[in-house]
C-alpha cells in the first residue's frame, strides 16, 4: 500500500520553520511520507514540487502574516494545473477569522496555535483518502 506523501514547507520570507519540521516529524512517525522543503518558498515553486513528487497533500507552516498574500496564488496555479491537492496550513499567526476567509479562498483545513496532533494527523488522513 502506498504511503500517504505530505510536502511541508514554508511561504515566502517566513523563516520560522520549528513547526513545520516537528509537522514533518508527526506525520512521518505516523507513517506518512513527508517532502520537505524548508523555508523560502513562493507558490510557483511549491506547486510544481508537489506536482513533481506527487503529494497527496501540500501543508504549509505559516508564522508571519505572508500567507494571506500568497495562498490566493498557490490556489490560483493549483486549479491552473488541474492539480487537486488539498492545502493545509498551520500556525501561531492564524486567527479563527484567519481560518474563515482561507476555506472560503478553499484551503482545506487550518489549524492555530494549540492544535492536537491526532488532529492534524486525522484530517490528513481524511484529505489523502
Amino acid at each position: 500500500m502506498r504511503k500517504i506523501r505530505v510536502l511541508i514547507g514554508t511561504l515566502g520570507m517566513d523563516q520560522h520553520e520549528v513547526g513545520a519540521i516537528a509537522v514533518a516529524r508527526m506525520l512521518r512517525d505516523a507513517g506518512m511520507e513527508v517532502i520537505y522543503i524548508s523555508k523560502f518558498n513562493l507558490p510557483a515553486g511549491i506547486v510544481a514540487t508537489s506536482l513533481q513528487e506527487d503529494v497527496d497533500v501540500i501543508g504549509l507552516s505559516c508564522h508571519s502574516w505572508e500567507y494571506l498574500h500568497y495562498v490566493p496564488d498557490l490556489l490560483k496555479l493549483l486549479k491552473e494545473n488541474q492539480a487537486d491537492i488539498p492545502v493545509v496550513l498551520g500556525g501561531s499567526v492564524i486567527t479563527p477569522q484567519d481560518q474563515r476567509e482561507l476555506m472560503e479562498m478553499g484551503v482545506s483545513a487550518s489549524f492555530g496555535s494549540g492544535a492536537e496532533e491526532n488532529c492534524i494527523v486525522g484530517k490528513i488522513r481524511e484529505l489523502a483518502g
